[in-house]
This record gives C-alpha cells, structure tokens and sequence, in this order.
C-alpha cells in the first residue's frame, strides 16, 4: 500500500544546497588508486562519503545530507558500490530495533546451518521461508529463529562479520540490535563470493528479495535504475518509546549495476514518514550512482 509513495527529495535537496555545500570538506589522498573522501555535516553528525571516481563522493555526501538534513525522525545510512569502489556512512554504527529487516539474516543463518549438515532446506523450511521473506510473514520466521537457536544465529554474525549486531532475546527476533554498517556487510556477503555462504545460497537468498510482495516493495527501491534487480527487505515496528521504526535494505545487481543500500530510522511519528525519508535518501543515491 506503500509501494507508489513518491517522496521530495528533489525539492528539498534543491532547498538546502547551499547549506550542504557550505558544510562539505573534501579530502584526497594519495596513491595509486586516489581517493577523494567527502564530509556533510547534519545536525552533529557527518554524512562520510569516499570515492576514486572524480566527484562523486562529493556528490553523494551533499546529495544524502540535503535528504535527511530537514527529516525529524532519527535515520542512520550505509550504502557501497562495487563498481567504482564508493562508499557513503551517516551514523552507520547507531543500533536500531529490526523489525523485519532481520529476516534476511535468519534466512542467511538458517542456509549457513544447512550448508554445515551437507544438506538442502526442507519442503517446510522452503515454505517458512518464502513466507518469510516474501510477504514478511512473523509466524513463519517465529518457526525458523526456534529451528537455528540463538546461539547458532550468533554464530553466523560472527561468521559474517556482522560485530555490532546483537540477538534477540528469546523468541524476540524483531528487537534485534541492528546497524547499518552490519546491514551494508549483509548485503555484500550475498551478492558475491565468499567461505561464508555457497553460491546457490546466496542465490536462493537473492532470489527472494527479488520476488517480495508489490505492497512491501517500498523504500530503497525508489528511484532505482530500470535495468537493476532489486532485492529488497523492509522492517516495520510501532513502539510506545521511539515512536516507529521504518527500514529499508536492497541489493541492485545485473545491468552493470552492484550497489546496496540500507537506511534505518526510528522516531518516526507514522509509517509513511519514515518511507518517505528512505526514499529521499534512495532517491539521491541512485540518481548520483547512476551519473557514474
């Protein structure tokens, strides 16, 4: 119901250019594969973008810091783009409740934990987990955080490098502690080769983030290139302390694009303000990779 929201991150960006420009410091280094890093600050934080491609990090930073600089909710952001080496954080390091987002990880660990018994899912965790991924069903990953245990789950962040991330407690998955930074060292880990995840896993994986729901296809998705595919997942969760918590996170492949995206926020007074941010942050960030 959410999938058509169109958000203004154009003409906010417009409005504050001149103030991110005045804010923005851009230092290079040296070496034989130079690299420009650039710095906007919103409120008392820095959006941090580095880049070899002339401009872009530069472009990035403003671009991202004009889109959530006038927000009122809380975001954190990590996104990387393996073609020309690029990277941007703003608060990447920040924990948030998951919601749903930490479903790609329960699915993650599960395949990791089938891979150790030399073996395949079964018909039922077949069907939990495409429930689970795609319509973002909680009974179904209920089911799968009891079948891994949370001590094998913790198991699978250590694995994938994911140190900031912490476990639910008990049948808590959705308050898992997540950051962006983890989410962005997710997303990596499923779109290229590594000793952690097989290749049909990360394609299992991959495969149904491309096939959520259109009501759920929301968020980092916006203003994505039309020759990418998207792999999605979204997380939603009102809370009587820190209002609601919106994220989103997506992996674009195929057409000459391999970049990923996560935006996480709290504080959001409804559900579609928090949509709305992620997608201004999206927004920015495809139109600007895209001018690679």
């Amino acid at each position: 119901m959410f999938g058509s929201h169109t958000s203004g991150a154009g003409r906010r960006a417009a409005a504050a250019a001149v103030a991110a420009a005045s804010a923005l410091t851009v230092l290079t280094s040296a070496g034989p594969a130079s690299a420009s890093t650039a710095q906007a600050r919103v409120g008392g934080s820095q959006v941090v973008c580095t880049s070899p491609q002339p401009g872009l990090a530069s472009r990035l930073a403003q671009d991202i810091a004009g889109a959530v600089r006038d927000r009122r909710d809380s975001p954190a952001l990590a996104v990387y783009d393996r073609r020309t080496g690029s990277r941007c954080e703003f608060r990447a390091d920040a924990r948030y409740d998951s919601a749903s987002i930490v479903k790609v990880s329960v699915l993650a660990a599960l395949l990791r934990k089938a891979q150790e018994e030399h073996r395949e899912l079964t018909p039922r965790e077949v069907r939990s987990t495409t429930a689970m991924i795609t319509r973002s069903d909680n009974a179904a990953t209920s089911t799968l955080w009891r079948r891994i245990g949370r001590d094998r789950f913790a198991q699978f962040l250590s694995l994938a490098g994911m140190r900031d991330t912490a476990p639910g407690r008990k049948a808590s998955w959705g308050l898992t502690q997540v950051t962006a930074r983890d989410q962005v060292k997710l997303l990596r880990l499923l779109t290229a080769p590594n000793p952690v995840l097989t290749p049909a896993s990360r394609a299992y994986a991959l495969g149904l983030m491309n096939r959520v729901v259109p009501s759920q296809r929301w968020g980092v998705p916006a203003g994505a290139p039309g020759s990418a595919t998207v792999h999605v997942k979204n997380g939603w969760l009102p809370r009587s302390t820190g209002a609601w918590r919106v994220h989103s996170v997506g992996a674009f492949t195929h057409g000459g694009n391999d970049y990923g995206i996560a935006v996480l926020s709290q504080g959001n007074r409804t559900m579609r303000y928090g949509i709305a941010t992620i997608q201004d942050v999206a927004e920015a960030v495809h139109r600007d990779l895209g001018r690679r």
